[in-house]
């Protein structure tokens, strides 16, 4: 895929980086909306812009608001990572009744449409004598992650502070790290991804995992962009259980945005453990067994669409 950009695209992303009303309104993509700021008799100064599509329009300085220094990070420092900082998820399967929250919160953040899924929420079930019960599964960000070792041009990279990210403009679409990765969390754009125009014009960031391109790779990437400025990811903060734990390992530290605990407390009191770690590729998501269940496996039948309920059929046939 080449990356090859023209003049007018890149005069367009500046002009859409500067923040007008018309071009996308949220840090999600490394871009801002407007302030809302007025023009004055004072300020009467007009700069001339490249609007979305295409044309030169003239705007009062005024009415545009640059981008804080500290909104977008170059593809140095999101290569880099957060010093100081190791991320780390815990999910508690007991609290899990395939509400699906999580997903519908992941593909509104990162502008995914209904049918593709980088949170996938699973039915398990151990052997043919034990209880189905819903796995959430999202990337792994393992600390020894093959996907890193095979990409030929350092697309899926490894950063500092533990997480396995995707540089999309690097991308070429050899899909070596789909083959790779022995959790299947990665998916490919086949087709042209379904966004706006202003997120698909948005500067990519592997950051932000925004805009999506065709012909690369996407995945869930623990919403760095969120991390950077002290919030949650919304799986976590979307689940109206508090089945996701996120937070720091360096400090020891994991919350569900309802309660904060010690990591390694929660992980040595709840019998924690990381999933197929027999791999060796060592997850940085750890899993609380699924006991004292809090709410019937059934439940997660709930709500569903036909198609949905057809798809774990054959685990509740097996053992219902």
């Amino acid at each position: 895929m080449s990356n090859t950009k023209s003049p007018q695209s890149n005069d367009r992303r500046t002009f859409i980086k500067l923040g007008l009303a018309t071009a996308c309104t949220s840090t999600i993509c490394g871009c801002l909306g407007t302030g809302g700021k007025k023009s004055t008799s004072k300020d009467n100064e007009t700069v001339k812009l490249l609007s979305p599509d295409g044309k030169l329009v003239e705007v009062a300085k005024s009415q545009i608001t640059p981008l804080p220094d500290d909104e977008f990070i170059n593809r140095e420092a999101a290569r880099k990572g957060i010093k100081g900082r190791k991320f780390v998820m815990v999910i508690d399967l007991a609290l899990c009744k395939n509400a699906r929250k999580c997903i519908t919160a992941c593909q509104k953040m990162h502008h995914q449409p209904e049918d593709k899924e980088w949170l996938q929420v699973k039915l398990m079930k151990d052997n043919e004598h034990a209880a189905p019960y819903w796995f959430p599964k999202t990337c792994f960000h393992c600390d020894n992650p093959p996907c890193v070792k095979v990409c030929p041009v350092s697309a899926t990279f490894k950063r500092d502070d533990g997480l396995v990210l995707i540089d999309n403009e690097r991308c070429i679409g050899c899909k070596f790290c789909m083959a790779a990765c022995p959790y299947s969390t990665r998916v490919f754009n086949w087709d042209e991804p379904e966004q706006s125009e202003e997120i698909a014009s948005c500067a990519s960031s592997p950051e932000t995992s925004v805009p999506s391109e065709i012909g690369t790779v996407d995945k869930c990437d623990f919403c760095p962009d969120m991390a950077r400025r002290g919030e949650l990811p919304d799986c976590v903060t979307a689940c109206p259980n508090g089945v996701f734990y996120f937070g720091d390992e360096n400090e020891d530290t994991v919350t569900n945005g309802q309660e904060t605990i010690r990591f390694s407390q929660l992980i040595a009191d709840r019998a924690g453990y990381r999933y197929m770690e027999e791999l060796g590729t060592k997850p940085r998501v750890y899993y609380l067994p699924a006991r004292d269940r809090i709410f019937p496996v059934e439940r997660g039948l709930e709500d569903l669409s036909d198609p949905l309920k057809e798809m774990f059929k054959e685990v509740f046939d097996n053992n219902i």
